[in-house]
């Protein structure tokens, strides 16, 4: 026989679940940090209208982290100045994150030595940085009791890094770069590049005088005209195809003056 459904329970069990989410988004809006509120962190700098979500990642070393204004630190992010807490590392900033600055979800930025993210990067979510790798010279001790390489890391302004990506110690990459998905960066990378793989290598790259090659494969986005309201797209959206061939033919004159002519013609 089915069961009777309780109506006094599952009235109890909504009014429970609306209390979680609604306790939790309390809990992420008061455990964010941003300049006004840095709670228990003391960073070098921390730029107006920036906020590390929460929960955070692993945080420390934050006297020699500047971050600047405008960015957004994701969930779990993980920032690190020097190798372990409690260190002193002199009078300069070792993690410098410019303007601007997008780091997603579970990202790490680990800078034992310099390491400078220029303004207006976007980081896809679970990239890592590092300026620090482990060495393996001795053959017979165990390579994570070994010595590690430190070599400085800086990311140009302006570039795109995707999702998985890991940059190493020793990257210099150019403005306005894109880090292809899961792509494994060192060395040094031109500006306005495209890099995939791992190793990454350089796939696309623009200049003045070639402009994009390979060429690029889809047209240039369009922005939106300046002045077009949300319900002026909404209307847009309903448009079949051939609604919108004949609005293109619009803007054509030549196209425009032969439809209009059409019916003359038939008359």
């Amino acid at each position: 026989m089915p069961h009777r459904k309780n109506t006094f329970s599952s009235w109890r069990s909504r009014l429970a679940q609306r209390a979680v989410h609604a306790g939790w988004a309390w809990v992420q809006r008061t455990g964010s940090v941003t300049a006004a509120h840095p709670g228990r962190f003391r960073f070098g700098a921390l730029g107006t209208g920036t906020r590390l979500a929460f929960p955070l990642g692993t945080v420390f070393g934050e006297p020699w982290i500047h971050v600047g204004a405008h960015c957004i630190i994701g969930e779990q992010v993980t920032l690190t100045a020097g190798l372990m807490p409690d260190l002193d590392l002199g009078p300069e900033p070792i993690l410098r994150i410019g303007d601007g600055v997008v780091l997603g979800r579970g990202s790490h930025v680990i800078a034992d030595t310099t390491v400078t993210v220029g303004s207006d990067c976007y980081f896809g979510p679970y990239v890592y940085v590092t300026s620090t790798n482990h060495s393996y010279d001795d053959p017979h001790r165990p390579i994570g009791k070994q010595w590690p390489r430190m070599d400085p890391v800086e990311i140009g302004p302006g570039c795109w890094i995707g999702t998985g990506a890991v940059i190493l110690p020793g990257a210099r990459i150019g403005r306005n770069v894109v880090v292809a998905a899961g792509a494994v960066v060192r060395g040094t990378v031109p500006d306005h590049a495209v890099v995939a793989g791992a190793p990454a290598r350089v796939v696309r790259r623009w200049t003045p005088a070639e402009g994009w090659q390979p060429p690029l494969r889809t047209p240039a986005p369009v922005p939106i005209p300046d002045g077009v309201t949300p319900g002026q797209l909404r209307e847009l959206s309903k448009l079949d195809d051939e609604a919108v061939a004949r609005l293109a033919a619009l803007d054509d004159p030549a196209k425009g003056a032969g439809r209009l002519a059409e019916p003359a013609a038939e008359s």
